[in-house]
């Protein structure tokens, strides 16, 4: 069994929060071996804001959303990568930072804003599943959703990558405004 970041989306948002209620009775039947599962929304103002609705961690050792993987993603989606994809604008890449370590880092939040669209309310779980079956029945058949899987370590080296450009940039902004 492989741990996979697990991304579903829906037509119509109160489907993402049956879909988490639902979800939670197959981990419970040990349908997966849940780790973190949370309802992000994608906000349709122009600002691009993804934000946790509701999470939860299933290991039991009480994880904040922020403290996981499904916490740094959103994380990063609203903040810095959001400067890296162009939304905002803002001296977030230095003019030394290197365009393609940018772009290769960008590619798993490219995905995940095509997945959950601005106005889009999305459920992001981390699992492991010995049959994806009783997952696929409930989201697409049940409830008319669409599923991908990721791959987890992909996931996480992207988010490691992101955060070390993200502060490395902090750096050489530090740095260059000491200078002036």
């Amino acid at each position: 069994m492989e741990k996979r970041v697990i991304i579903m989306n829906f037509d119509v948002e109160s489907k993402a929060y049956e879909a988490f209620s639902k979800a939670k009775r197959l981990h419970l039947s040990k349908a997966f071996k849940g780790e973190q599962m949370a309802i992000v929304h994608h906000s349709d103002d122009g600002e691009h804001k993804f934000e946790i609705e509701d999470f939860l961690d299933f290991t039991g050792s009480n994880k904040s959303s922020a403290g996981g993987l499904i916490g740094m993603l959103v994380g990063i989606l609203g903040g810095p990568i959001g400067i890296l994809l162009g939304w905002f604008t803002g001296g977030m890449i230095g003019a030394t930072q290197d365009a393609k370590e940018v772009r290769d880092a960008t590619g798993v939040f490219e995905f995940l804003i095509d997945k959950i669209g601005e106005g889009d309310t999305a459920l992001l779980l981390i699992a492991e599943e010995e049959d994806n079956r009783p997952l696929n029945q409930l989201i697409m058949m049940e409830l008319g959703g669409e599923i991908t899987r990721l791959d987890y370590e992909e996931v996480e080296a992207d988010v490691k990558k992101t955060q070390e450009i993200a502060k490395s940039s902090q750096e050489t902004d530090k740095d260059n405004s000491k200078e002036e």
